[in-house]
């Protein structure tokens, strides 16, 4: 098949890849990244919200279909614009897409098909905004209501720092922010569960665990993520069950029932709370970095799958169960708040020599050199018998890699030892 993939980071590297295991399949990347390069996949320079630019190509192309990797094409409506144009494209329209980029109307579906969330209200007014602030027992969190790639989610756990928040998205509008949520805070251990939907079917992949926080130990700011590890070994497979029967199965049957059209992958950022599983969200795309360390471990053809899910047929998608898949994003100095970009990483040739797969996002090169250009560089994947392994093979090739310019997590895995 002859397949185009919309975006530019790791995770749009991830689905190359496993696009490409399949022989014979012709991949494309648009606009994808100078990385990508380094591993025959061929990039296209058409950007993701070029949607006429990107129809074109696929019918000059032959294209049989698009997969949308990020949000923002998604939330902006190309699955709309492709469909109407009579061309195939996994991931959900425009109102479904509402899923990810208006949390209140993902809260509401929530809340309609009596799943377990932590208890929230907007705001649109910075004085109501703080005075709920200022009556609540910290910590609480606020979040931006719409889309921040990542980065949009503060734990507050002083008032200072609560208002200074409040003031960035409602009144300098960071983000792009107009309303904002204030929610409960919940503690447990968190993991990430995504799905292949179509309608009200629905195909879970292996859960995988996310590492936010930008420093060891889960400290510092939030962030885009710094790693993943999948299987997740302390996570018990009766409470995997549950979030399939209690969170996925009423969530995607309320979705249908009230005409939310979903075709595409569905992401679950799940909580185990003393007080049971809860959702803190849901997204509407292949997670990222979780996609670099689920993808790696699908036994089935990726192409055969969605080429099955945009055909309404139905699937029976083969995992692996053996071995630890480990993945370390590497970031540029300063981020997530100020990265800093034009700066030699290391030679090219030392990413080509690695043993297993590296899925690289914001780079540049020159003069045989990758250059940091923009926060989240690349990940670092491995996949081994066991975490111990696994993390000694990223790390080890980590070491050898210039740490002058660069930044990444030492302890991504540390909740499954």
């Amino acid at each position: 098949m002859r397949i185009l993939v919309v975006g530019s980071g790791a995770r749009e590297d991830a689905i190359c890849k496993s696009l490409m295991k399949k022989s014979g399949n012709d991949v494309f990347c648009a606009p994808g990244n100078v990385g990508m390069s380094l591993f025959n996949i061929k990039t296209v320079n058409i950007a993701e919200n070029n949607f006429v630019k990107l129809a074109d190509f696929v019918i000059d192309m032959g294209i049989d279909y698009t997969i949308v990797g990020p949000e923002r094409p998604l939330t902006d409506g190309i699955v709309d614009y492709f469909e109407e144009n009579g061309l195939k494209v996994f991931g959900p329209n425009k109102k479904s897409a509402q899923i990810e980029s208006s949390k209140l109307f993902s809260k509401n579906l929530m809340k309609a098909a009596h799943i377990s969330t932590a208890f929230y209200e907007e705001f649109t007014d910075i004085k109501i905004a703080n005075e709920k602030l200022e009556s609540s027992v910290l910590p609480i969190v606020i979040k931006a209501d719409g889309l921040a790639s990542g980065k949009g989610v503060y734990v507050i756990n002083d008032l200072a720092n609560g208002k200074s928040v409040i003031n960035e998205l409602l009144v300098e509008h960071k983000y792009q922010t107009e309303k904002i949520i204030i929610e409960e805070f919940l503690d447990g251990e968190e993991f990430s569960l995504m799905a292949f939907v179509h309608g009200n079917k629905f195909y879970p992949m292996p859960i995988a665990q996310d590492y936010k926080r930008e420093s060891d130990g889960d400290k510092g700011s939030n962030t885009g993520g710094m790693g993943a590890v999948c299987p997740v070994t302390n996570i018990d497979k009766s409470i995997i069950t549950n979030a399939y029967e209690n969170v996925l199965e009423p969530f995607v049957n309320e979705m249908y029932r009230q005409g939310v059209d979903y075709t595409g992958v569905l992401y679950a950022g799940l909580i185990l709370t003393d007080l049971g599983l809860k959702v803190i969200e849901f997204n509407v795309r292949f997670g990222d970095p979780e996609t670099e360390v689920v993808l790696p471990r699908i036994k089935s053809d990726l192409s055969e799958v969605i080429f099955g899910l945009l055909n309404n047929e139905s699937l029976d998608i083969e995992w692996k169960n053996e071995g630890t898949d480990l993945g370390v994003f590497v970031t540029s100095q300063g981020y997530p708040d100020n990265p800093q970009v034009g700066n030699i990483i290391d030679s090219k040739k030392k990413f080509l020599n690695y043993s297993d797969e590296i899925n690289f996002a914001g780079v540049a090169e020159k003069n045989e050199n990758l250059l940091t250009d923009g926060g989240r560089l690349f990940c670092v994947h491995a996949h081994a018998d066991d975490l111990t392994e696994a993390q000694d093979n990223v790390y080890s090739f980590l070491d050898s890699v210039d740490a002058t310019n660069i930044f990444y997590r030492r302890d991504i895995g540390k909740n499954s030892v």
